[in-house]
């Protein structure tokens, strides 16, 4: 079965997995920055690039996840998380050869389908080397790879394209993640599963039929509108993070560079902050109020909106940059309390297929649907708004945020009924 949870020290654990999402969202979301150079080589309009971004990556991303999470609630993670990590820094690579649209959307595509099998079995196994009461915490600092993914794909995205070109920058930073594959399959043993979470420290009971999984969170009223909630925020969360450098770039007249540097720092500062506050907030009211778990994001996701409408109108950028933080921070603090609770409203041999269900609702519909939305809406208002449809665009998605935040109030009214004991 593995060697017992307490002899391997969950720190190392945790920073192997950091490293290996902060690669998977390097991957994903230098697509953003490059969008800029993309769209003028290949004559691509906002909706194609949106299709590229969002669909291409979702559909893929979205479904496999499921049967990997299954897969994985049975087999060796270590192994599942380790071969997903080189498939899609391979496919990452590939994207540099790309030589029209449609060569693009089949190699995002493939980066899809590797990081399918990364989130959720990382999810369970980080779930059995922390107890209870430390889970939000450690969940909230693997996901900072989010940030600080998405920090450094958004700066060396732009310095190697700015330097050398798009294409090279696919490449370089696609062939730097399979080290990191290898990393997680000498570096971390598979541990018994559930081992915090049964009296004697033994293994849980084997996985499930998926049909019993399904059953389970279907009777779960918590588990729809903890998915919800979170797909409704990543609707707007994955659409800024790819279209607000192309905003910055039309709106600030920023050269690519400086759009890297901007907006880098902006997702660095503000992510790792609200990530880190998210898990350190449910770590200290959760164990002992399960429902503070969903009114953290709901009471993040209320004020965030507004925070970041005033910062699509700031008069400077030395404003519009502190605005933005803060708007990043609050929308990140959601990761921590929610992916921990998704954990306990099920059976241990349960989690990796609960939260790829989760992530299939968050992913399909938030990358999906949120990037091709604010491209869409985007190209829809040109006549009206010209150069500044963009910024219209995303202050109309707001809406997805209030949306958000009214779902995670209804879910945590509902979670201690909920709670798996």
């Amino acid at each position: 079965m593995g060697a017992p949870v307490r002899t391997t020290p969950g720190g190392r654990v945790l920073a192997i997995l950091l490293l290996a999402y902060i690669f998977n969202f390097i991957d994903r979301q230098i697509i953003g920055v490059l969008a800029i150079p993309i769209k003028a080589e290949l004559q691509l309009t906002d909706t194609q690039l949106s299709l590229m971004g969002g669909i291409a990556f979702a559909l893929f991303y979205s479904g496999i996840a499921i049967p990997v999470a299954w897969l994985a609630d049975r087999k060796n993670r270590v192994n599942i998380i380790a071969f997903s990590v080189a498939l899609w820094s391979a496919f990452t690579a590939l994207c540099g050869l790309a030589q029209n649209f449609w060569h693009l959307f089949l190699a995002r595509m493939g980066v899809g389908i590797g990081e399918a099998g990364g989130v959720a079995p990382s999810y369970a196994l980080i779930s059995d080397f922390f107890p209870k009461e430390r889970r939000a915490r450690a969940l909230a600092l693997f996901s900072l790879g989010i940030p600080i993914g998405s920090a450094l794909g958004v700066f060396f995205g732009g310095w190697i394209a700015s330097n050398l070109d798009w294409r090279s920058a696919f490449i370089i930073v696609g062939l730097a993640g399979l080290p990191a594959a290898l990393l997680v399959r000498i570096g971390i043993k598979e541990p018994v599963r559930g081992g915090f979470d049964t009296a004697d420290g033994q293994a849980s009971e084997p996985a499930p039929p998926f049909g019993v999984v399904a059953a389970q969170l279907a009777r779960t009223p918590s588990f729809w509108l903890l998915s919800f909630g979170a797909a409704s925020g990543s609707i707007l969360g994955y659409g800024l993070i790819f279209w607000l450098p192309s905003f910055f770039s039309r709106s600030f007249d920023l050269e690519l560079v400086e759009v890297s540097w901007f907006y880098g720092s902006i997702v660095l500062v503000g992510g790792i902050a609200g990530t880190l506050l998210g898990g350190w907030l449910g770590d200290r009211t959760g164990p002992d109020r399960p429902g503070t778990y969903a009114l953290i994001p709901a009471v993040c996701f209320m004020i965030s909106a507004p925070v970041f409408a005033a910062g699509l109108f700031a008069p400077s950028l030395t404003i519009g940059w502190i605005l933005f933080a803060i708007g990043q921070m609050l929308a990140l603090a959601w990761l921590g309390p929610v992916i921990a609770a998704v954990q306990h409203i099920v059976p241990p041999n349960m989690r990796a297929t609960a939260s790829a269900s989760f992530l299939f609702i968050n992913n399909l519909i938030g990358i999906g649907f949120g990037i091709f939305f604010l491209g869409f809406m985007s190209d829809s208002m040109t006549a009206a708004y010209g150069e500044d449809s963009l910024r219209y665009s995303i202050l109309y998605g707001l809406v997805f945020y209030l949306l958000s935040s009214l779902l995670y109030f209804i879910a945590s009214k509902r979670l201690a009924k909920d709670w798996y004991r």
